[in-house]
C-alpha cells in the first residue's frame, strides 16, 4: 500500500481484496505446495483419492508399500483387489477406494496405453475421480490450471473470506475462478490449505495471528 492508496477493508468487494489476499498469502507460507508425495501423475491420481476422509501424513506411509508392490497402472490393474484392500485398509474406506484405484487403473492400462490423460472430462470419466482430484491431477502433475481445488480447508476460508456465499464446493470453485487470475488457480489451493492447517483452523482460528484480519469478514465477527 502507498499513502495515496486507500487502506481496504473487509467491507470492500472481493475482487478488490483478491490480490492483496493472494500476495499475503504467498508471503505468509512460501513453502506452501502438494503435500501427497509423488514421482509420476499416475501415483499422485493414487494418493489423492486415498487422500479422501484422511490425512496425507497416512497417505504417504501407505503409498510407498503400495506402488513398491504395483509399480504401474497396468500392474495396479492386474492385482488381486483384496490385496490393494489390504496394503490401504489404514486410510479408511479402503474397500471403496480400492475399487476405485483398481477400476481406474485397468481403464488407464488399457484405454490409455498406462498413461493418465491431461485432460479434465477424460480424467473425470475415470471411477473415483471427481473435480477435486482432477484439478490435483492437472494441476500438480501437469501444471494445468483448468480448475481450483476445493477441499475443506479452501471451502472454509473462501465462505470467512467473502469469497463465496456457498458451500457447495462447485459452486466455491465457480465463484473463486470467476474472481482469481488464473495463473493463481493453482497455487491459491496450496496456499489456502496451507494457510488452514497453520492459522484459519476449523474450530479455533487464529484471528488476531492471521495476516489478513484486516480483510476479513469472519475476523470481525
Amino acid at each position: 500500500m502507498t499513502d495515496n492508496v486507500p487502506a481496504l477493508t473487509p467491507a470492500d468487494p472481493p475482487e478488490v481484496r483478491i490480490s492483496e489476499i493472494i500476495r499475503r498469502l504467498r508471503i505468509a507460507h512460501p513453502d506452501a505446495h502438494c503435500e501427497l508425495v509423488h514421482e509420476d501423475p499416475w501415483q499422485l491420481l493414487v494418493a489423492t483419492i486415498l487422500s479422501a476422509q484422511c490425512t496425507d501424513e497416512r497417505v504417504n506411509k501407505v503409498t510407498p508399500v503400495l506402488f513398491a508392490r504395483f509399480p504401474t497402472p497396468k500392474a495396479m490393474a492386474d492385482a488381486d483387489r483384496a490385496e490393494i484392500e489390504a496394503i490401504i485398509r489404514s486410510t479408511g474406506f479402503y474397500r471403496n477406494k480400492a475399487r476405485f484405484i483398481h477400476e481406474a487403473a485397468q481403464r488407464i492400462a488399457y484405454d490409455y496405453d498406462g498413461d493418465i490423460p491431461p485432460d479434465m472430462q477424460h480424467l473425470l470419466a475415470l471411477p473415483g475421480v471427481a473435480r477435486k482430484t482432477a484439478n490435483v491431477v492437472l494441476g500438480v502433475g501437469f501444471n494445468i490450471a483448468d480448475g481450483i481445488v476445493v477441499d475443506t480447508h479452501v471451502k472454509r476460508i473462501a465462505k470467512r473470506l467473502g469469497l463465496t456465499q456457498h458451500s457447495d464446493p462447485k459452486k466455491v470453485e465457480r465463484d473463486l475462478m470467476a474472481l482469481v487470475p488464473r495463473p493463481d488457480w493453482i497455487d491459491l489451493s496450496h496456499l489456502m490449505i496451507f494457510h488452514g492447517r497453520r492459522v484459519c483452523k476449523a474450530r479455533k482460528p487464529a484471528c488476531a495471528a492471521c495476516p489478513l484480519n484486516d480483510l476479513c469478514p469472519a475476523a470481525l465477527a
